[in-house]
């Protein structure tokens, strides 16, 4: 699904992802894009940051507060790394700058749908849980839990937190992070893995023994 007000760029996303037999969604403003989302519940949504009413920003959140599962592709003109860095922390898994390829972020997209669908086969062959202290990963229920109560975290915070888990006591550095929680294909700065970790952090605290091994990356103890 895309959410994008500007038609000639709606257009361009929808005539290259329906070219790759994607079932398309389109919505020129928050408020619709929310209520498609809600109706559809598509797999990856694409939302532009600068959105009138309701700007891309506030649609990520309210998607958060409702479904951590879909994966959010940002598509702004802003290029500062704060805005990079706000769009991440309020649940961004990916983030792509105007202008942009259109055949790059049909592979975004791509690389999106296939960490989601190796998540499921890997967890529908062999569920596990990985227990961190009092942090429990259940990959079956693709769900994170601190002291039992189950904690909201996204798609891609929990693709890292269970590389990490899977890889615990060993030093990764933040290029090892990306290849085994975002996919050797992935495209984007390794900075993502710093703003996902100070999620992780936030979100799960003390209860979380990662460390931050300089001149590395991090490991979980």
């Amino acid at each position: 699904m895309a959410v994008e007000d500007d038609p000639a760029i709606a257009d361009l996303l929808d005539m290259y992802l329906r070219r790759e037999d994607h079932r398309v969604y389109l919505a020129a403003d928050g408020e619709r894009g929310l209520e498609l989302i809600a109706a559809h519940r598509p797999d990856v949504v694409i939302l532009d940051v600068g959105l009138p009413g309701i700007d891309g920003l506030e649609v990520c959140r309210r998607i958060r507060a409702s479904d951590a599962a879909v994966s959010v592709v940002f598509l702004t003109a802003r290029d500062d790394e704060i805005d990079r860095v706000l769009g991440l922390e309020m649940g961004a898994d990916d983030y792509v700058t105007k202008p942009f390829s259109p055949r790059e972020l049909v592979a975004r997209v791509r690389a999106q749908l296939r960490r989601a669908a190796a998540t499921a086969a890997a967890t529908t062959v062999a569920p596990a849980v990985i227990e961190v202290g009092s942090v429990e990963v259940d990959l079956g229920r693709h769900e994170a839990r601190r002291d039992g109560e189950p904690v909201g975290l996204t798609t891609q915070e929990f693709e890292l937190l269970a590389f990490l888990g899977a890889n615990r006591g060993l030093a990764l550095s933040r290029r090892q992070i990306l290849d085994g929680a975002w996919g050797d294909g992935w495209i984007g700065d390794e900075r993502t893995v710093d703003v996902h970790v100070g999620q992780l952090r936030r979100k799960l605290g003390d209860d979380l023994p990662l460390v931050t091994v300089w001149g590395v990356g991090y490991r979980l103890d």
